[in-house]
């Protein structure tokens, strides 16, 4: 079964559990919001979608910009600060077992499937 991070306030994340709803594809959400990841999760997540903390991160957030735009951070330290800051996470994120995307355009879930 799919896997949803979702954001109830974000546009894209609610048409993403649309889309699926849509085609009766079964999913859980998890709302990464209330229930924040833990650093192992984040880990994890990286490793699912093959790529580098920076890349999970919501650069144009408020307080990525005022607190962590232009240092130099390590993954460690980039891991940490989406752990206490849920919000800098992109959304939503899609997870199948092993993989996952960052599901922002439609195109990309229905090649998810």
């Amino acid at each position: 079964m799919l896997q949803i991070l979702h954001n109830p306030r974000c546009g894209k994340s609610r048409n993403c559990l649309a889309f699926y709803t849509q085609l009766n594809i079964p999913f859980q959400i998890i709302n990464y919001i209330d229930n924040p990841l833990s650093e192992k999760d984040l880990k994890e997540l990286v490793k699912k979608l093959n790529s580098n903390p920076i890349d999970l991160v919501r650069q144009k957030e408020t307080i990525w910009k005022e607190n962590y735009k232009n240092k130099s951070l390590t993954d460690q330290e980039i891991i940490n600060t989406l752990s206490k800051h849920s919000i800098l996470i992109e959304r939503p994120i899609v997870i199948k077992g092993d993989e996952a995307i960052i599901g922002r355009e439609i195109e990309k879930l229905k090649t998810f499937i």
